[in-house]
This record gives structure tokens, sequence and C-alpha cells, in this order.
């Protein structure tokens, strides 16, 4: 149960960190006119930063020296980053699907390596 329970909230923060993702792609690509590449890794990288706090706090619960939860926590975010960007370019560029379905679809694939990689090599107690 307490497996599942961390799943549900690494889902919400999730789902937190993708309306933060998505407001700052959408208003860096749409308003500002930066590339679409260059604003989803920037609204993926604001997303990250709230995400490691979140997980930290309130999915994993883990306390003592959070450089090293930092550190693990942006380097499989950079892996996540990485299969973020290729997703999208695969649906969009690829399928010619809508850029933000593609974004979203692109999250849904990426949670799957962010939770397990986290969950096992990061905040495991």
């Amino acid at each position: 149960m307490e497996f599942l329970n961390k799943i549900l909230k690494f889902g919400i923060v999730g789902f937190i960190g993708m309306l933060v993702d998505f407001f700052v792609t959408w208003l860096l690509k749409e308003k500002l006119k930066i590339n679409k590449y260059i604003a989803n890794s920037l609204g993926f990288t604001c997303a990250v930063i709230n995400n490691f706090y979140l997980n930290l706090k309130w999915t994993f619960q883990v306390s003592g020296n959070t450089n090293i939860f930092f550190i693990k926590f942006i380097l499989i975010s950079v892996v996540g980053l990485a299969l973020n960007n290729m997703f999208v370019y695969l649906f969009n560029e690829r399928f010619s699907v809508n850029f933000y379905v593609s974004k979203a679809l692109a999250v849904l694939c990426v949670f799957a390596w962010n939770f397990t990689a986290n969950n096992y090599f990061n905040f495991h107690a």
C-alpha cells in the first residue's frame, strides 16, 4: 500500500509539475516566440525544480543532506528531458500531432522512467 501511495503522490506532484511545465513552455513559445525545443526544455527544467522539492518533502519524506538527492534528481531528470524532447519530436514532427498534445504524450511516456529511477536509485530508504 505504501508503494501505491508513493506512486499516487508522485503522480500528483507530476501533475503540478506538468502545469508549471506547460505554462512556462506556452509563455516562452507563444508569447516570447522562443524556439519550441528551448521553450520545452526551460519549461521542463522549471517543473523539475518544483517537483524535486515537493517529492523530497511530501512523496518520499526524505531528510538529511538534500544536495546528494538534488544531484541525483537532476541527473535522472536530464535523462527524462532527453526522452521528453525525443517523444515531442517524434509525435510532433514525425506523426504531425499538435505540439501540446505531443508534449502531454511525452510527459506520460517519461513518467515511468522518472518514478522508477527516483524511487529505486534516489529516494530509496
